[in-house]
């Protein structure tokens, strides 16, 4: 009987300790739990999240857009746009170009705090340099070629600067192996053919220009370079 009674607690004593070893065991484990399927690893320092295929370059490593040409200066032909002091000068020039009167060009001219440029070398009295400087001798070429000037398109350039300027005729800032058929005729208005081969060679304009500051100012009326 005792025999049993021992046995039996011996069993139970076995069960206890199964049971805790077995609960200590649950209580220990560590279930990994993966990664979900859109999670992405961190990027290694340097190393592109993604990598272009071979052959595929970007395109600012490539140089693929070529830096844009020099754009051709815009040409203008209303003179309603113009800064009043420019307006003014353009109007005062023409009048006197179209009254064949050399004595109001001289009115013009002088009305400026210095003589505008009219030659590239030492000049006495302006009046007399330009009719020496037309073909009639008396000044109506130069008047006549005047006025063609300041009916054709200009340009205005340098702006924001000491030398910004209203320039005519457009030709003398415009590239002239780039001239248009319709452009060909302006210029063909104001130069001859032979005249246009020689600055073609030359490489510029050098027939006569006038040019005029945005305060008024008639900076020039000169041929040459």
């Amino acid at each position: 009987m005792a025999r049993t009674l021992a046995a039996a607690i011996l069993t139970a004593c076995l069960f206890q300790v199964q049971g805790a070893v077995l609960a200590k065991t649950v209580q220990t484990e560590t279930i990994p739990v993966g990664a979900p399927e859109t999670a992405q690893s961190a990027p290694v320092p340097g190393e592109e999240l993604n990598p272009p295929e071979d052959g595929d370059t970007p395109e600012q490593e490539t140089g693929a857009a070529a830096p844009e040409t020099m754009e051709k200066p815009q040409v203008l032909y209303n003179t309603a746009m113009l800064p009043k002091p420019v307006a003014r000068m353009h109007a005062q020039l023409k009048e006197a170009a179209l009254s064949g009167n050399m004595e109001k060009l001289r009115v013009v001219l002088e009305s400026n705090e210095l003589l505008p440029t009219l030659s590239f070398g030492a000049i006495g009295d302006p009046i007399d340099f330009l009719k020496s400087s037309s073909g009639d001798g008396e000044g109506f070429e130069i008047l006549a070629i005047l006025a063609d000037l300041l009916d054709a398109g200009f340009v205005h350039v340098d702006e924001g600067t000491p030398q910004e300027m209203y320039v005519w005729p457009y030709f003398a800032r415009y590239p002239l192996d780039d001239l248009a058929p319709d452009q060909k005729v302006e210029l063909f208005r104001i130069v001859t053919a032979g005249d246009f081969a020689d600055m073609q060679d030359f490489g510029a304009w050098t027939f006569y220009r006038v040019g005029i500051g945005p305060d008024g100012t008639l900076h020039y009326f000169v041929a040459g370079d």
